[in-house]
C-alpha cells in the first residue's frame, strides 16, 4: 500500500467514524448541518475540486461531476425538507471506498509488472587500475569487459570471457530453474548472477540490450488499446451526458406535467430526489475502471508467467486464436544438430565417434561440431594427418596411421566401399576404416522435450489446426510432424514462401478466426508481422523477435503458447462478465430509480457496489499460475 492509498484509507475511516458518531448526537438546525459537513468535506473535497476543474476546463461530464451534483443535491434536499444529510455523506464515502479498491487493484497489478521491472540494472562494473568502478550502463560501449559479482544483475548483453556461475532467469522467463554460465556462453541482460564472479565482453549497447527492449515493451503496453476498451471509452463519452440530461428531465418534466396538465402538487423534492438517485446509479465507474483494469491485470499476470504481451489489443486477438502456424527449426526443435544414433557398427561406438570426430576436426561445419560434442573430449589434432575434404561427399584422413573416410553414401560409392543405408531420417555419416565399412552415425535436429505436449495442449484448448512450415526436406518435416501430431506440414520453403503460405492460410480461414504464427524471430520477422498475431519463441537476445512479434515468450518452451492463449481467454472472459453484470444491474436500478422504487442506498450499491465487485473480478486476471 503506497502513501496515497494510506492517506485515503485514513480519510475513509475518519469519515465513517464521524458519520456513525453523528447518528447518535442530538444536533439540530444549522449545528447539525455544519457537523455533517465535516465528514463530507474530509471524504469528498478532492471529488468536488475535480468536478470544479472539469467545469472550468469545459470537460464537464465525468464521474466526479455526477457525484458532486448528486451529493450537493441531496444536501440541498436535506436543508429544505428533513435535515437528513446521512445519505449525501454516505454516497461520497462509499464512492471513495470504491475508488480505493480500484487504486489498490491497479497497484497490485502494477507491482506484478514491477517485479519484471526489477530487471532494470542500476549500474555496470568496470575494472580500472585493479578496482571496480560503477558506471551508468548507458555509458558502456560495445566490446567493453564488465564485471558482474554474485547477487548483481547482468546489465548488458554479452559473452562470458572469464568465470563460471549460475544465473537466475526468473524475472525474464517466469521459470525458477537456474541456468549455468561458462566462458564462451552468450548471456543476456536482466539475469541475476547467483554464485561466481563473471567477466563479460559486451556485444550490445544498453539501449539495444534485451533488458532495455523488454522494459520499453512493457511500459508501452497500456498505450495499445483493445476494441473492448475503445468501445467503453466511446460509450462513456456518449452515456454520461445522456444520463445527466435524463436526470435533469426527470427532475423538471414530471413536476411540470403534474402541475400544468394534471392540476396536482408538483412534488419537486420527490422528483429531484429521484433524479439525484438516477445520477448516482448511472455513474459508469464499474465499466470505465474495471475493463482497462482487467486488461492491465491480464498483461501483468502474463508477464509473471514469462509471456510479454505488447498491448491489450493483442491480448484480445490472442484469445480468438484458432489456427497456429509454427516454424520448425528453433521453435519445435532445438535448432542444434546432435548425434542421435549409431547403427551397423563393427567397432566400439565410442571408437567410431572418435575416428569420425578426428577426421572431421578441421571443418567448422555444424556436422563436425556435433561429432566433436558427441566425442566429449579435447581433440588431439596431432593424431590427424593428410586431411582431404571432398566437396559434397565428406572427408578422408589418416588417424593414428589408419585411413579414415567419413561422409555420405556418395563418398562410400566413390571409394568403392559398400555402405548400409539408414532407415531413419536425418544426416547420415558413413564411416570406413582402412577401406572397411565400420558403421554409420545418425545426426539430426532434436525435437524440444515439451513440443509434443505443447501441440496436445493447443488441441485441448480448442485450437482447430496446427500447421508447420520448414525449409527442411520433406522426409525430415514429415517425421517431425508425425512425431508431434501436427495437422498439416509444408516443407522445402524459402522465407518468402513462408509468407505466401501464411497469406494463403489467412485467406482460407473464416474471417472471425485468428491465425497465430510462432517463430524464433530471427529469420521469421516478415511472417510474424503478416499473421494476425505474431508470437516470438526463444526471444531472449533476439532483436528481430521483440521488434516484429506481438507476443514475446521469454524462453523457448512451446508449452507457453497454450498458456498465453488461456491467459488471454480468461482475461476476455472477465471483461465480458463485467460488461454484462454492470449494464444489467445499472439498467434495472435506473428503471427502479426513475419509478421512485429505488432510494439513495440502492443507488450506492448500483454504483459503488457494482464497481467494487467488478474490480475484484478484474483482479482475478492476475492469477494465472494454475491455468
Amino acid at each position: 500500500m503506497n502513501k496515497k492509498q494510506k492517506k485515503m484509507l485514513f480519510r475513509i475511516l475518519l469519515s465513517a467514524a464521524l458519520l456513525i458518531a453523528l447518528h447518535f448526537t442530538p444536533f439540530t438546525g444549522a449545528v447539525r448541518f455544519l457537523a455533517y459537513m465535516v465528514p463530507y468535506v474530509i471524504i469528498g473535497y478532492d471529488i468536488l475540486r475535480k468536478a470544479g476543474l472539469g467545469i472550468k476546463n469545459r470537460q464537464v461530464f465525468d464521474e466526479c461531476f455526477l457525484m458532486a451534483v448528486a451529493t450537493v443535491g441531496a444536501i440541498a434536499i436535506g436543508l429544505v425538507e428533513n435535515g437528513d444529510y446521512t445519505e449525501a455523506v454516505a454516497v461520497m464515502l462509499f464512492y471513495q471506498v470504491g475508488e480505493w479498491f480500484q487504486s489498490y487493484a491497479v497497484g497490485k497489478s502494477r507491482r506484478n509488472i514491477s517485479e519484471l521491472m526489477d530487471i532494470r540494472p542500476d549500474y555496470a562494473n568496470l575494472l580500472e587500475d585493479g578496482k571496480l568502478v560503477q558506471v551508468d550502463p548507458d555509458e558502456v560501449e560495445i566490446g567493453t569487459i564488465i564485471v558482474v559479482q554474485p547477487g548483481e544483475k547482468v546489465p548488458i548483453d554479452g559473452v562470458v570471457v572469464e568465470g563460471t556461475s549460475t544465473l537466475n532467469t526468473a524475472a525474464l522467463t517466469g521459470e525458477s530453474l537456474p541456468r549455468d554460465a561458462i566462458p564462451g556462453d552468450e548471456i543476456i541482460s536482466g539475469c541475476v548472477n547467483m554464485t561466481g564472479l563473471l567477466k563479460i565482453r559486451t556485444t550490445k549497447e544498453f539501449g539495444e540490450s534485451t533488458v532495455s527492449k523488454i522494459l520499453d515493451l512493457v511500459e508501452n503496453a497500456s498505450s495499445r488499446k483493445s476494441r473492448s476498451e475503445d468501445f467503453i471509452a466511446k460509450f462513456a463519452r456518449v452515456y454520461t451526458p445522456a444520463v445527466c440530461y435524463g436526470a435533469l428531465a426527470l427532475a423538471i418534466l414530471p413536476p411540470l406535467v403534474r402541475m400544468l396538465a394534471l392540476g396536482l402538487a408538483p412534488a419537486w423534492g420527490d422528483w429531484i430526489y429521484r433524479a439525484l438517485t438516477f445520477l448516482v446509479i448511472s455513474c459508469p465507474c464499474a465499466l470505465v475502471i474495471s475493463i482497462p483494469l482487467s486488461f492491465f491485470a491480464g498483461i501483468g499476470g502474463a508477464s509473471n508467467a514469462g509471456v510479454l504481451v505488447k498491448g491489450s489489443n493483442y491480448l484480445e486477438t490472442l484469445s480468438q486464436t484458432d489456427y497456429v502456424v509454427f516454424d520448425k527449426t528453433g521453435t519445435l526443435t532445438q535448432g542444434v544438430f546432435e548425434v542421435v544414433g549409431i547403427h551397423h557398427n563393427t567397432i566400439d561406438e565410442a571408437k567410431l565417434i572418435e575416428y569420425a570426430a578426428l577426421a572431421e576436426s578441421a571443418s567448422s561445419h555444424p556436422i563436425s561440431k556435433s561429432l566433436q560434442k558427441a566425442y566429449g573430449a579435447e581433440l588431439d589434432r596431432g593424431r590427424v594427418h593428410n586431411i582431404q575434404e571432398i566437396s559434397g561427399h565428406g572427408v578422408t584422413a589418416e588417424v593414428d596411421g589408419h585411413t579414415v573416410a567419413a561422409g555420405n553414401d556418395k563418398l562410400m560409392a566413390k571409394l568403392g566401399i559398400p555402405s548400409v543405408p539408414c532407415r531413419q531420417v536425418g544426416t547420415i555419416i558413413h564411416v570406413a576404416l582402412d577401406g572397411q565399412y565400420v558403421g554409420h552415425i545418425l545426426i539430426s535436429d532434436v525435437v524440444k522435450p515439451t513440443a509434443k505436449e505443447a501441440i496436445a495442449a493447443l488441441k485441448k484448448i480448442g485450437v482447430e489446426k496446427n500447421v508447420m512450415l520448414t525449409g527442411d526436406a520433406d522426409a525430415v518435416a514429415q517425421q517431425v510432424a508425425g512425431e508431434l501430431g501436427i495437422d498439416q506440414v509444408y516443407s522445402q520453403l524459402l522465407p518468402a514462401d513462408k509468407v505466401s503460405k501464411v497469406e494463403q492460410l489467412l485467406n482460407e480461414k473464416p474471417a472471425k478466426k485468428k491465425l497465430a504464427f510462432v517463430g524464433d524471430g530471427i529469420n521469421d520477422a516478415p511472417v510474424l508481422s503478416r499473421a494476425d498475431i505474431g508470437i516470438a519463441m526463444g526471444a531472449m537476445g533476439s532483436d528481430a523477435a521483440i521488434e516484429a512479434a506481438d507476443v514475446v515468450l521469454m524462453d523457448d518452451d512451446p508449452l507457453k503458447i497454450a498458456k498465453a492463449i488461456k491467459i488471454s481467454r480468461k482475461c476476455l472472459g472477465i471483461v465480458y462478465q463485467n460488461i454484462v453484470f454492470a449494464l444489467a444491474i445499472k439498467g434495472i436500478c435506473l428503471v427502479l430509480g426513475a419509478l421512485g422504487i429505488a432510494n439513495m442506498w440502492l443507488a450506492i450499491f448500483a454504483d459503488v457496489g457494482v464497481m467494487i465487485l467488478a474490480v475484484l473480478n478484474a483482479i482475478r486476471a492476475l492469477f494465472v499460475k494454475k491455468l
